[in-house]
């Protein structure tokens, strides 16, 4: 367990490949990760409690504070350097091109400023080269029509060849435009990421300091109920924090391929006995889950946890964006290869033009923004259930539910 927020913030910062930089109302470095200490050539306490300005080239020194104090007193997360080139320092002095997303941050009654930093110095010789391209393409072209007045065959020729030329021109624009677009799609949505896990922290840490407070006001002994109410308060947002830290690791245990599945032999109806026992404690009121039915028989040799896990999953998720007096249906069905879950809802749906990212990392659909989540447990279900040889699928429709469909091999390949 996590004991303070800095711990918070390390986990955070290391699960992203870009650069974190935290400061604070005095534009003092508070806290980086090390994908800002590699890009930047510095180590930690070198950044820790220096000057924003170590980072920056000194020609845009003077500029900059003005900048940073007009983003601390509007306090909107935006894209910095809009319209302008950005440049970062290296600690040997170089000067390199980088992009940056801020996002604000209030902590203890304390303002900070996190920025999400990306070097594009590859991004920027692309576009170098492209315009060399260009260049050379337009040398090239005006030789061509210089050469027109020799013959008529000439003519055909040059064109023939500009036609080629052309064509290359256009297919390297379109993949370059193409490979910008997906990053700054990637870039925005990590950026929003970080906003809507930051607040996801924030709030159940205030409650449980709102309610470890409290706790010291009820001493007397007919005060315990109220004092319990409070402990289980701290409880579960202490658990909820730590599942949202386990997924974390799970990320990371995935894209390292650090996972070591353990195989055995179990029944399916003991893994759904303990989700549907765990998501009984969860139902809204007049939910209801529907048990599958005859599947006393069905057993499974794979990884039970990674089951148990997928499944539970699912069950949360349908419950969580289902409404009260709503019913969440499991059915299980086994043939001689494999054993397919499927898990329906009545509840908001997955909008059509969002369906295409639903098991995308961080990705959350625009009608569940407002629920508690960060959009890490499809994810990481997906490549779980990928590795053991399965698949997941679902279908949705907005305001009318969804299912959900799990198919896994019935003996784990190893």
């Amino acid at each position: 367990m996590y004991q303070n927020e800095k711990d918070i913030f390390n986990v955070l910062f290391e699960a992203v490949s870009e650069g974190v930089i935290v400061v604070n109302n005095k534009q003092q470095i508070v806290e980086t990760n090390a994908s800002a200490e590699r890009m930047f050539g510095y180590n930690k306490d070198e950044l820790v409690g220096q000057h924003l300005n170590v980072l920056i080239p000194q020609k845009y020194h003077a500029g900059h504070g003005a900048h940073v104090d007009g983003f601390m007193k509007h306090k909107e997360s935006r894209q910095m350097g809009r319209g302008r080139d950005l440049f970062g320092a290296h600690k040997n002095g170089t000067i390199f091109p980088v992009e940056a997303g801020l996002n604000p941050l209030e902590i203890n009654k304390e303002a900070f400023v996190m920025a999400l930093v990306i070097d594009i110095s590859i991004r920027k010789q692309q576009e170098l080269q492209l315009q060399e391209l260009n260049n050379e393409l337009e040398r090239k072209v005006k030789e061509r029509t210089k050469a027109l007045s020799v013959t008529v065959e000439e003519l055909k020729i040059v064109n023939q060849e500009r036609d080629v030329e052309i064509k290359k021109r256009i297919e390297a624009q379109n993949k370059t435009k193409s490979a910008l677009k997906k990053e700054k799609e990637l870039n925005e949505l990590k950026t929003k990421f970080l906003s809507l896990v930051s607040h996801e922290f924030k709030t159940p840490l205030s409650g449980i300091l709102t309610s470890a407070m409290l706790l010291g006001k009820y001493k007397l002994t007919e005060q315990q109920e109220k004092r319990d109410k409070h402990i289980k308060t701290i409880s579960d947002k202490v658990h909820y924090l730590n599942n949202i830290l386990n997924d974390f690791l799970s990320i990371e245990k995935l894209d390292t391929g650090k996972i070591n599945y353990k195989f055995c032999s179990f029944k399916i109806s003991k893994v759904v006995n303990e989700v549907v026992y765990n998501a009984n404690m969860l139902l809204k009121e007049g939910q209801e889950i529907k048990y599958p039915e005859n599947i006393d028989d069905y057993s499974m040799f794979q990884d039970e946890k990674i089951v148990e896990l997928a499944l539970s999953n699912l069950v949360h998720n349908a419950i969580k964006y289902s409404s009260e007096n709503t019913l969440v249906d499991i059915q299980i069905k086994q043939n001689d290869k494999n054993t397919t879950f499927k898990i329906k809802d009545n509840g908001m749906g997955i909008p059509i033009n969002d369906q295409k990212n639903i098991f995308n990392r961080y990705f959350r659909a625009e009608n569940a923004l407002l629920t508690q989540g960060t959009g890490i447990g499809l994810n990481i279900v997906k490549s779980h259930l990928e590795n053991l040889g399965g698949t997941i699928s679902f279908i949705s429709e907005e305001n009318k539910g969804s299912e959900f469909v799990i198919t896994l091999p019935n003996t784990a390949k190893q």
